[in-house]
C-alpha cells in the first residue's frame, strides 16, 4: 500500500499549491476516469495468469482505431457507429491477441519486454497499412480523411458523429458533466470480469500464474490459458480505446495507440498492483491518483517554478518511473525466492 499512499500525498501537496478548485478537479476526473478505467482493466487477466504487465494492449488499442477508422470511412455515427466499431474491432483484436499469445508463450519468463517489442514492430505494420496502404491498395470511401495525395489517411481524424454518443446515451439531459452510461458500461465490464475469474477457467488462470508446473501436472493446458488470457486483454484494450477516443472526438491517426501500454501499466501499479498481482481494486485506485496527477502537476509546477512544463516533465518521470521500479523490484523478488529454493535443495 506504500505506493499510493505515496501518491496520494503528492496529489495533495499538489493540489494545495496548484490553487485549483475542487469542483474543477472533480469534473476533470469524473471524465478521465470513465475513458481510461476500461484500458487499465485490459491488463488484470495476464497479470492475474503469470504473464506480467501486457504493453501489448497497444495492439488491442490500434484494432479499436481500425474500428473507428471503418465507421468514419461509411460514415456510420451515433450510437450504432460505437458498437459497429467495436464490432469490426472485435475480431481483429481477437486475431492480434492469438498472435501476441502465441508468441508470449514461446517467450516465457520475459513477456512484458517481448509484448513491449510486439508493440513497436505492429505500430510499424499499422503506419505502413494507413499511410501507404490506405486508399492506394485498398480504397477509402471517405475522401476527407484522405491526404491531398489521394492514399494515406490524414494525421488527425474527425469523429464528431460519435463524440461523446456514450457518455450521453439515455442520461445526457440530466447528467451532462458525468458520462453515466460510460461508467454503466464500464462497470458492467468489471463485473463480467469478477464472475469470470470465478469460473473454472479464471480459476484456472490464477491457478497458472501461481505456478504453471504445478497447473501443468494438475491438468491444466497452461499454454491455451495463457492464449485466452491475452486475447480477452486485447479486446478489452480495442473497447476501450474506442471509449477513449469517443470522449475526445478527435483520432490522432498515428499517435493515440503509442503511449496507451505506458500509461495504463503506470496506473496499474500507482494503484499498488505488481508484476505478480492486480485486481479491479488496484485498478480503480491507480487510475485515480495517476490522472489526478495529470490535472494537477502542470499548473503546480507553473506556481512553484514559474514553467508549466515542468509538471509534464514530472509527469513522464512518474509513468516510467513507477514502471521501472516495478520491474527492478519483481527482478530482486525472482532472485530472492531462486535463491531460497537453491537453499532448500
Amino acid at each position: 500500500m506504500i505506493v499510493p499512499i505515496v501518491f496520494l500525498v503528492l496529489c495533495v501537496a499538489g493540489f494545495l499549491v496548484s490553487g485549483l478548485t475542487v469542483e474543477f478537479v472533480a469534473n476533470e476526473m469524473i471524465f478521465r476516469l470513465s475513458r481510461n478505467l476500461i484500458l487499465v482493466m485490459s491488463l488484470i487477466l495476464p497479470v492475474i495468469s503469470g504473464m506480467g504487465l501486457n504493453f501489448g494492449i497497444v495492439l488491442g488499442a490500434m484494432a479499436g482505431q481500425a474500428g473507428l477508422i471503418f465507421i468514419v470511412n461509411h460514415k456510420i455515427g451515433g450510437i450504432s457507429g460505437i458498437f459497429i466499431a467495436m464490432l469490426v474491432s472485435t475480431p481483429i483484436a481477437i486475431l492480434l491477441g492469438w498472435m501476441v499469445g502465441k508468441i508470449l508463450n514461446k517467450a516465457k519468463g520475459r513477456e512484458m519486454i517481448t509484448s513491449m517489442i510486439l508493440g513497436f514492430f505492429a505500430n510499424g505494420i499499422y503506419q505502413l497499412i494507413f499511410i501507404i496502404m490506405a486508399g492506394k491498395v485498398f480504397p477509402i470511401a471517405n475522401k476527407k480523411i484522405l491526404m491531398k495525395s489521394g492514399y494515406g489517411l490524414k494525421n488527425t481524424i474527425d469523429l464528431i458523429s460519435i463524440r461523446r454518443k456514450l457518455d450521453t446515451l439515455f442520461f445526457g439531459k440530466y447528467f451532462q458533466k458525468i458520462p453515466v452510461m460510460t461508467f454503466v458500461f464500464t462497470a458492467i465490464l468489471f463485473i463480467l470480469l469478477y464472475l469470470f475469474l470465478k469460473t473454472k477457467l479464471g480459476q484456472d488462470m490464477r491457478a497458472v500464474g501461481q505456478n504453471m508446473h504445478v497447473a501443468s501436472i494438475s491438468g491444466i493446458d497452461v499454454d491455451r490459458t495463457r492464449l485466452i488470457s491475452i486475447i480477452i486483454s486485447t479486446v478489452l484494450a480495442a473497447w476501450g480505446q474506442i471509449v477513449y477516443l469517443q470522449n475526445m472526438g478527435t483520432l490522432n491517426t498515428f499517435s493515440n495507440h503509442e503511449q496507451v501500454g505506458l500509461f495504463a501499466v503506470a496506473s496499474l501499479l500507482i494503484g499498488g498492483a505488481s508484476v505478480e498481482k492486480a485486481s479491479w481494486k488496484e485498478a480503480l485506485i491507480g487510475t485515480f491518483l495517476f490522472h489526478l496527477l495529470f490535472i494537477i502537476s502542470p499548473i503546480a509546477g507553473q506556481n512553484l517554478i514559474g514553467n508549466a512544463q515542468i509538471g509534464e516533465y514530472f509527469r513522464v518521470f512518474v509513468a516510467y518511473g513507477v514502471i521501472g521500479l516495478a520491474l527492478v523490484l519483481h527482478a530482486w523478488e525472482k532472485n530472492k525466492q531462486q535463491n531460497i529454493e537453491r537453499l532448500k535443495g
